[in-house]
């Protein structure tokens, strides 16, 4: 028998990237894109390389092509690391694993390195394969935990809760990572929102724009962890944006959060460097009448449009910044 499982791509609406500072987030999940575990029972425990593991090019331009697009590590690495993380959880919680071994293969369409949170999806599906493998229940909200694990202290990634938690919980969820709640319960406050309350939504993505999303947040870390005020303050504001953001959805106030959403960029743009090619997508957007902020680390872009010609107004001035526009699917 061949166990498939999935995990979707994600895009955060408000709070990003308060939620590895004790933030607080409101995600959703992006079905359009997904990573696939295939996982069957074999003699030996073997991983299958994918094209982006291979170590063998045409030429030069090739490997600086492939390095661009995907990093240099492939997704190997991420399933040995989730692999790993699941078998300690087991050990750790007395659960004995059958005696089996299992050949495992995978396959993600979400564009890599462009904020929708690529490289968290392969993991948690690889748990998710492993849970029913080996007849396994890990509690919904420890699952998150681990597949953070796996990235931070088995890679070195430098990541938040955010992308773990709505690829276990998918739909809508806001989430509060207040520090007093982490530990003592050692996860955060997560609270669904219905999916039919949010507004009319559009990711706009460039792949050309694409970074290792932890080599982004590394200077805000350093800067957090040094006590930098200004960089605490701004966190704590866009925390604030999510909180508001979550009452805001819920009575359909869309005016509010239309502002709430570019707010929550311009922020931002206040802790970080933002790139010209990033900008020139916000200011793109906004200059249609959508409003426009980040979903991840950068490379794609999240936003309210209100009515068909907008969208298709979004659609094609993006795509004379080689930008592809979606309505993301939900539910």
């Amino acid at each position: 028998m061949i166990i498939e499982s999935r995990a979707y791509a994600r895009a955060g609406l408000l709070g990003n990237p308060s939620d590895g500072y004790f933030g607080k987030t409101i995600s959703i999940i992006v079905k359009n894109f997904g990573a696939r575990i295939s996982l069957y029972q074999s003699p030996e425990l073997h991983i299958e390389p994918q094209e982006q593991d291979l170590t063998t090019y045409r030429n030069i331009y090739h490997l600086r092509d492939a390095v661009s697009l995907t990093g240099y590590n492939g997704g190997i690495p991420l399933i040995k690391a989730a692999i790993k993380k699941f078998c300690e959880y087991c050990e750790e919680n007395n659960t004995r694993l059958s005696n089996k071994n299992f050949t495992v293969r995978y396959a993600s369409s979400i564009p890599r390195q462009v904020g929708l949170a690529g490289s968290s999806a392969i993991i948690i599906a690889t748990m998710r394969a492993l849970m029913q493998f080996y007849s396994v229940k890990i509690p919904l909200e420890i699952l998150p935990n681990l597949a953070l694990s796996a990235e931070k202290d088995e890679l070195g990634i430098n990541a938040g809760m955010q992308d773990r938690v709505i690829q276990s919980y998918e739909g809508c969820v806001y989430m509060n990572f207040d520090k007093k709640i982490m530990e003592e319960k050692k996860y955060g406050q997560y609270e669904r929102i219905e999916p039919a309350l949010l507004p009319k939504l559009y990711i706009a993505y460039k792949t050309s724009l694409g970074k290792v999303s932890g080599t982004v947040f590394n200077d805000i870390r350093a800067r957090y962890d040094k006590g930098d005020a200004h960089v605490i303050d701004t966190l704590s504001k866009i925390a604030s944006l999510a909180e508001r953001g979550k009452e805001v959805i819920r009575q359909k106030d869309y005016e509010t959060l239309f502002h709430l959403m570019n707010e929550n960029f311009d922020l931002r743009c206040k802790i970080m460097n933002i790139s010209e090619s990033n900008m020139e997508l916000i200011n793109t957007a906004r200059s249609c009448g959508a409003s426009a902020s980040f979903t991840g680390s950068g490379g794609s872009i999240i936003g309210m449009y209100t009515d068909d010609e907008m969208l298709n107004k979004l659609v094609v001035k993006l795509k004379n910044l080689n930008a592809r526009v979606i309505k993301p699917y939900i539910v």
